[in-house]
């Protein structure tokens, strides 16, 4: 499989080892299924991937700090997994990239892939790109293009967009006109953002597919989809941009047409109803799944608690109720955080849980 342009930190001896040390893992946790753990880094990003043959990628390592670190071994922990194989960095936004050296002092990382240098002159978190050059030194590092794979058994991992670019031939199962691009409006060009960076991947096991797009803008979502559908139907979308208003127009949303819907929002930040009116009307839509409670969606769009990892106490929901959404801006950091995971079968049915509460849904192909 390709993995587009690597540049290699440390030595052949070195790499063997650590290739016999994947495969041990391997051994220890087989499966039937590939588990997708949301991770809750209120409003950040963090999602583990774990492959039937215990590989593990994850993309972004949430906010600056401890505590988002804290809460993706968390997750790798109930996993199984003790070690991430590749840590997908989409952008180098604070909320995406914050967490990567506090994770680097918890876990062994295998390799590191990014779109390349930042395009801002201002970083996000002061220092970032330098101590990330020290830290991917002691681990090969890919620049991917799109196009590019990732090397994983049984699962195909396509890199559809990554640095300001996107395929432009069609995935297996796409190239259909797109009916929703009927009302895509392209906006202007900023080539010195980071989110127009994201490292965008669908993400394949057996009949199972899903995207992650991370904080695509929409002219790249525009490149992907219109006028034809170049990604082609998916059954689980991992919401972009947190469901904040930047990202997942109706020509995305709509085209992808996913049964269900994982948004990995926080209290404060995303969910809001312009984004959930276009994922509930999403055709062939059937859950919308969120990692907290929306305050800017209040009563009106947000999902039943069942489907919701993460509830804010009772009093400040209450004063959302009869205040409005701008009563719950002050809410504070809670713990324990839950996540939402996705167990996804090689027949294509897949199962999402929530942590907080056990409750499940099984989707059958």
């Amino acid at each position: 499989m390709k993995i587009g342009r690597v540049v290699l930190g440390g030595t052949l001896a070195a790499v063997v080892g650590l290739a016999l040390l994947v495969t041990a893992q391997r051994g220890q946790t087989s499966r039937t299924s590939l588990d997708i753990y949301v991770v809750d880094t209120d409003g950040g990003k963090a999602t583990l991937f774990v492959t039937p043959a215990g590989e593990t990628v994850l993309i972004d390592t949430g906010n600056p700090g401890t505590r988002d670190a804290d809460r993706i071994v968390a997750a790798a922990k109930a996993a199984g997994v003790t070690r991430i194989d590749t840590v997908v960095l989409s952008h180098y936004h604070a909320d995406h990239v914050g967490g990567l050296a506090a994770l680097a002092e918890r876990m062994p990382i295998g390799r590191f892939v990014d779109h390349g240098a930042t395009v801002e002159a201002t970083e996000q978190v002061p220092g970032f790109m330098a101590a990330y050059e020290r830290i991917r030194g002691r681990a090969p590092h890919t620049v991917v293009a799109p196009g590019d794979t990732l090397p994983l058994t049984d699962v195909e991992w396509r890199i559809v967009s990554s640095a300001g670019r996107t395929i432009t031939a069609p995935l297996t199962g796409g190239g259909a006109a797109n009916a929703a691009c009927a009302d895509f409006k392209r906006g202007a060009e900023n080539a010195d953002d980071e989110n127009n960076q994201s490292v965008a991947s669908v993400i394949t096991y057996g009949r199972f597919r899903t995207v992650d797009l991370a904080d695509l803008i929409p002219n790249r979502e525009g490149d992907l989809m219109c006028p034809r559908n170049l990604i082609g139907p998916i059954d689980l979308y991992l919401v972009s941009h947190h469901g904040t208003e930047w990202s997942g127009t109706p020509a995305l949303v709509h085209g992808l047409n996913a049964r269900v819907a994982v948004m990995q929002n926080g209290a404060t930040k995303g969910g809001v109803p312009s984004v959930q009116r276009i994922l509930r009307t999403t055709p062939a839509i059937e859950d919308v799944w969120q990692l907290h409670w929306s305050f800017a969606s209040g009563m009106e769009f947000n999902s039943p608690g069942l489907f919701i990892a993460n509830m804010n106490d009772p009093a400040a929901l209450a004063r959302v109720v009869t205040s409005g959404p701008a009563a719950g801006r002050d809410a504070p950091d809670h713990q324990p955080a839950y996540w939402i995971k996705i167990s996804a079968e090689a027949t294509g049915d897949f199962t999402v849980t929530n942590s907080r509460n056990g409750f499940r849904r099984t989707y059958r192909k």
